[in-house]
């Protein structure tokens, strides 16, 4: 399922689409209680090593992969053999394999991992406790889990939430609680808070602090700090920016804050695979405006290959306020 994310999901107090919203409960009571149930009748499986998961309570846009890769380089500084771990959402191949950017594309292993392939060793399998075992004899001392809450299949030493805590323009980053899909949420809030042992808050670079009722709702853990800057500027001169995640505004918005001049933007579902009228749609649209084309390094990853000369990629990364509180939850580090 490629998801295109409703914005009314995100609406805290009278979200429109009321109609649509009534009858899709009683799909968000089966969903909750589907979930509830997997996790309770689970026996996770000791993988031998430290297992870190890095999962989050809505169904996307959060920013769980930027603090994966940051969790991976931190882990990687310390000295210890840190490996990721993902289901591979989006590719052909189930594995357990891991990931080799210079062999496989996205619509083989998923364009998530064969980003963060680029830098640290990635393993991907819809079983984690296979993928784990793979990457463990592959030479892993630590995993990192990329998604995995609602995944009981795995014992984890860690198991860290990230919250998109930008709630500015009305937005709210669980709205108004309801379930999908009658809204975002995978579980609900509580159900879901119980099982972590903390909270990574992951703001834009421009915002100055976190909302504090957003914080007051993790009152009974530690809640990390995170802001997701940009790793470069964005490229200069006239440009049309175009992204298929789950929150693509966000990087409309973000491309702008960093002085992107910015001519048009083009929203497509998360993980969406770019077909030819695609590209010449974006082609031609950038032509009209004598600008250039930008994205992220998610959709990069999923452009055909004599496209990404053509289209600059713009990456961000995820950076602890407070690395040090971070260093002493991680196992290991």
């Amino acid at each position: 399922m490629k998801l295109s994310t409703p914005r009314w999901w995100y609406v805290r107090h009278g979200a429109p689409r009321r109609l649509s919203r009534a009858l899709l409960q009683p799909l968000s009571w089966i969903w909750a209680a589907v979930t509830a149930r997997r996790i309770a009748r689970a026996t996770p499986v000791d993988a031998g090593l430290p297992v870190i998961c890095v999962g989050n309570l809505t169904m996307g846009g959060t920013g769980k992969t930027p603090v994966v890769r940051e969790l991976l380089r931190l882990l990687t500084d310390r000295g210890l053999a840190a490996h990721g771990l993902s289901r591979g959402y989006g590719g052909r191949l189930k594995g357990p394999l891991r990931v080799d950017p210079a062999r496989h594309t996205a619509a083989d292993v998923g364009d998530e991992p064969l980003m963060l392939a680029r830098d640290y060793p990635l393993w991907i399998s819809p079983d984690r406790p296979a993928g784990a075992a793979a990457a463990r004899a592959g030479g892993a001392e630590v995993l990192v889990m990329d998604d995995g809450h609602q995944n009981p299949s795995l014992k984890k030493a860690l198991s860290l939430i990230v919250v998109d805590g930008e709630t500015r323009n009305g937005e709210w980053p669980f709205g108004d609680g309801a379930v999908f899909p009658a809204g975002p949420m995978r579980e609900p809030l509580k159900a879901g808070l119980v099982r972590a042992d903390a909270v990574v808050l992951l703001l834009p670079a421009d915002l100055a602090a976190p909302d504090p009722d957003l914080l007051a709702l993790f009152a009974g853990g530690p809640v990390l700090i995170a802001r997701l800057e940009p790793a470069a500027p964005p490229p200069p001169g006239p440009q049309v920016g175009f992204a298929g995640i789950g929150k693509p505004w966000k990087v409309e918005r973000a491309l702008e804050a960093a002085g992107c001049e910015l001519k048009d933007f083009v929203r497509f579902p998360d993980h969406h695979p770019y077909q030819a009228a695609d590209l010449a749609m974006l082609e031609d649209l950038a032509g009209g405006h004598g600008a250039g084309l930008v994205t992220t390094e998610k959709d990069w990853v999923r452009l055909p290959a004599d496209w990404r000369g053509k289209v600059a990629v713009w990456p961000v990364r995820a950076r602890f306020e407070d690395e040090a509180a971070l260093l002493n939850l991680l196992p290991g580090a």
